[in-house]
């Protein structure tokens, strides 16, 4: 059984590259294309729960559907946004990532690297050609885009 589980978009950049960081440190993950697997809710209240985030800050707000459902309306409770996102799941925000250190919503995709159990094996750059692990297989700081 893999160690660590990714939700994944593979249409989405961000997600292709933090496949790739996992990738970069030896491990498969579990690959979970939500659009077509969609977690459960109660899978998907315990991803939230996880990663102590609000369950607004999990959702796309960029996406049209957004919009056309009013979900920017502060009197819907999480229990609502949570129907709405497993109604529609391109209302979830990813890449999520759940390993033994932790679980994260991976956006940047480096952020990936801070529950890693296993160091990255080789240099990486994102599909954009912007640096983030070197040779050695250290961490670079962000760069200013």
């Amino acid at each position: 059984m893999p160690a660590i589980t990714i939700y994944h978009n593979p249409k989405c950049g961000t997600s292709r590259n933090t496949l790739a960081l996992i990738r970069n440190s030896g491990e498969e993950p579990k690959i979970i294309h939500y659009l077509e697997t969609p977690p459960t809710r109660e899978e998907l209240k315990a991803l939230i729960a996880a990663m102590g985030l609000p369950v607004r800050d999990m959702m796309r707000s960029k996406e049209a559907i957004y919009s056309e459902l009013d979900l920017d309306n502060a009197s819907l409770g999480d229990d609502a946004l949570i129907d709405h996102m497993l109604a529609h799941p391109i209302l979830i925000n990813r890449p999520i990532v759940v390993t033994s250190l932790g679980t994260k919503l991976c956006r940047p995709s480096e952020l990936v690297l801070d529950i890693l159990p296993q160091a990255q094996r080789a240099a990486f750059n994102k599909e954009d050609g912007e640096a983030v692990v070197d040779a050695q297989g250290q961490r670079l700081k962000p760069s200013a885009h």
